[in-house]
């Protein structure tokens, strides 16, 4: 149904941008650091759980006004791209006030039970900014319309960045409740990880922009 070229494409794509750190990974890094693996692992879950509810409505809603309409399609991409760089320039200009301190803060909240904590994790992926323009921006130029059942075509793309997500997530958070000292006294690692991102974002918008429909 989805050729190869197409799913590697969608691949390599998803993997530059789930590895961009955003909302959902310092989420995840703040409960590991308050709590430990358990809830870092939890909250891993729920992030892909509420990114995936995302592709559900882009597949079964947005996606299938974006296949009927050119317009449509360009103004969603146009304003996807848009704010993709728009993301990116607020991310670089703002690096520097990145502080440790700030994650801390996410970690002040007491420890939870597992379910609520995948919760928690559910919402902060299905109001992900990044994840909203993606997937609706993003996903649908990975679509072969001539092959048709373009919402399925969708919902299984869209387990390619969910799946990547889950592993990225999951090791960001192992990773910082493993050292947690090491990323609570640095605010220059953290100004350092947000100027690679608002960059590499910004670079992603210009390619949504100029990138056309595949059909």
């Amino acid at each position: 149904m989805v050729s190869t070229d197409r799913f590697l494409a969608f691949a390599a794509m998803s993997l530059l941008v789930v590895m961009i750190p955003g909302p959902s990974v310092l989420f995840v890094i703040g409960r590991a650091l308050a709590h430990g693996r358990r809830t870092a692992v939890a909250t891993a879950l729920g992030n892909v759980f509420g990114s995936y509810l995302l592709v559900v409505a882009v597949a079964v809603g947005v996606g299938s006004i974006v296949e009927r309409s050119v317009t449509v399609y360009l103004a969603v991409k146009l304003a996807g791209a848009a704010y993709l760089i728009f993301l990116g320039v607020q991310a670089f200009r703002h690096r520097k006030e990145m502080r440790a301190s700030d994650i801390a803060e996410r970690a002040d909240a007491p420890a939870r039970g597992d379910l609520r904590t995948v919760l928690d994790g559910v919402l902060v992926g299905v109001t992900n900014p990044k994840g909203i323009v993606f997937f609706a921006a993003v996903l649908p130029q990975f679509v072969d319309h001539s092959a048709g059942q373009v919402p399925l075509q969708m919902l299984l793309l869209g387990l390619i960045p969910i799946t990547i997500g889950l592993v990225t997530d999951t090791l960001w958070g192992l990773t910082a409740a493993q050292a947690r000292n090491w990323f609570a006294r640095s605010d220059r690692r953290l100004s350092m990880i947000g100027g690679a991102g608002g960059l590499t974002m910004v670079g992603l918008g210009v390619t949504v922009a100029t990138t056309g429909r595949a059909d």
